[in-house]
């Protein structure tokens, strides 16, 4: 049992370049939001994981989805998601946030794992996963990491900017003021990090194609693969990485 830290997972399906990338399907007939589901709950308490989603009706579905695996949710504003992430929190008593970008299929609960117990022993504000060249990997295209939060950084977050930007993209403020808040990281593996090109965050058509063929090439000979597993066959099917430096380039954070 997690001592007050709780998964929160960021999702809506109103994304404006790939509308439906929740719930398309993605694999065997799931889409990426109830795999992801699935992953999580395979390694955690369902008491531990909570969908934070908005009040707009198009997330019906997700709450529908978010119920069949027996995990909590929590509906709020559509655009203020540091907000959201505020009161999911306190709904269901998390001093310790571990925040899941939904369209992320490839997640490492490994990592995640990692996470938990570092936070929980660190006592700082922020936690999460660097690049070698100090890159948060929260804005890299990777898609292999969450990031750790305490509920109190994000309330001071709220309290001292109103910038739609911190609003939105709930932890940036954390990272670029350093000097305000107690900001850790660890080190990516380097043999991630050496590949700058990875991409495996859904936001376009392209991405959701080849992550699919990936995703199922992969499951059909290692279930449970690990983001090391990734590595080793995108270094066997580098046409995928080509494909994945164009999306990049197209869709820069």
């Amino acid at each position: 049992k997690m001592n007050n830290t709780k998964i929160i997972i960021q999702a809506r399906t109103g994304s404006t370049r790939l509308p439906q990338k929740m719930i398309l399907p993605f694999y065997e007939n799931e889409g990426i939001f109830s795999l992801l589901l699935k992953k999580l709950t395979s390694s955690f308490d369902k008491n531990d994981i909570i969908l934070a989603t908005s009040l707009n009706e198009n997330n019906d579905v997700l709450v529908e989805i978010a119920k069949h695996h027996g995990v909590n949710y929590y509906r709020g504003s559509e655009n203020d998601v540091l907000q959201r992430f505020i009161d999911a929190a306190k709904e269901f008593d998390a001093e310790n946030i571990i925040r899941v970008c939904a369209d992320n299929p490839f997640l490492d609960v490994f990592y995640i794992e990692l996470l938990i117990e570092k936070f929980e022993n660190f006592n700082c504000d922020y936690l999460s996963y660097v690049t070698s060249d100090g890159t948060p990997s929260i804005k890299t295209h990777y898609g292999f990491w969450a990031e750790a939060v305490k509920l109190s950084a994000l309330e001071k977050v709220r309290e001292l900017t109103d910038e739609n930007l911190y609003h939105e993209h709930v932890t940036n403020f954390i990272y670029a003021n350093r000097e305000i808040f107690d900001v850790n990281f660890f080190k990516i593996i380097p043999e991630i990090d050496r590949h700058k090109d990875i991409r495996l965050t859904i936001d376009t058509q392209v991405d959701f194609d080849i992550q699919k063929e990936i995703y199922a090439r992969l499951n059909s000979y290692i279930p449970n693969f690990t983001s090391l597993n990734v590595i080793d066959f995108l270094e066997d099917n580098p046409h995928y990485l080509e494909i994945m430096k164009n999306e990049i380039l197209k869709n820069q954070k």
